[in-house]
């Protein structure tokens, strides 16, 4: 039998590119969809049965897992929901804080969740790529981010570029300093710190760009998403992969074989 999904923003850009994804997934359906109040889209029936509305806790009753691109205090709301009502949830909305980041920790004690910055299967492959580098490298190679992403997004630096920045202090075996920008006189370089920037325009689905400079050299590892469908694909393998499973915070990284 079908796993039945909710996709919350369904009609937005990525909403859409997940409920593609769905269609294609032989273990998955698209069962219920969520917009926010007063979205002119309520009411648009996007297969049979199935209708946009903005009750959370009527869109996910009955669903075996949600899928969620949308903003942190919405995911938040509709994590809350999805707990009560028993469902997993799959979710890359960034721009959270500790706190949020925490909420969605005691959320996962109750249902199985997946939070990633980034679905993409070969951003995660970066990842760990980054990770190796840094360890391999060492502190005498100087890390540096660039990333860009469409005019309308939200938050900066993406969760991709500090996941990135993350992963270089993993390699490190321990915590570097983060420099998000630079102006004016701001003196040296901070010995071991990762230098990460934010750029903005156009309908760029995403770019990042990880630096390790060395004396006379460097290495670049770069990443450049053309268009949004391998982030919803991933999302939806993810949404297969957690249904079923026991509550639980599970990282991105086991469900693609990188731990």
């Amino acid at each position: 039998m079908a796993r039945r999904v909710a996709v919350v923003g369904a009609l937005g850009r990525m909403g859409e590119a997940v409920r593609a994804a769905v269609d294609l997934h032989p273990d998955l359906e698209l069962h219920a969809a969520l917009e926010g109040a007063g979205h002119p889209g309520l009411g648009t029936e996007l297969a049979a049965g199935v209708v946009v509305r903005d009750d959370p806790k009527a869109v996910l009753q009955g669903c075996d897992v949600a899928i969620d691109f949308s903003v942190p205090a919405a995911t938040l709301a509709n994590l809350r929901v999805a707990a009560e009502a028993g469902v997993a949830y799959v979710t890359g909305t960034t721009g959270f804080d500790a706190a949020g980041k925490a909420l969605i920790a005691a959320q996962a004690e109750r249902i199985p969740v997946v939070h990633a910055p980034n679905f993409s299967v070969s951003v995660n492959v970066l990842i760990w790529l980054v990770r190796e580098a840094a360890r391999k490298l060492g502190p005498e190679y100087d890390a540096e981010l660039f990333e860009i992403h469409h005019s309308q997004k939200r938050d900066a630096p993406s969760g991709t570029a500090l996941r990135l920045a993350e992963a270089v202090a993993e390699g490190r075996g321990g915590n570097s300093p983060l420099r998000l920008s630079r102006e004016g006189e701001v003196g040296a370089r901070r010995e071991g710190e990762i230098g990460v920037a934010a750029l903005r325009g156009g309908d760029n689905a995403g770019e990042h760009t990880v630096y390790f400079v060395g004396g006379g050299e460097r290495i670049e590892l770069v990443h450049r998403s053309h268009t949004r469908d391998h982030f919803a694909r991933g999302a939806v393998r993810a949404a297969g992969w957690l249904t079923g499973k026991p509550a639980g915070l599970y990282p991105i990284e086991e469900i693609l074989g990188l731990l």
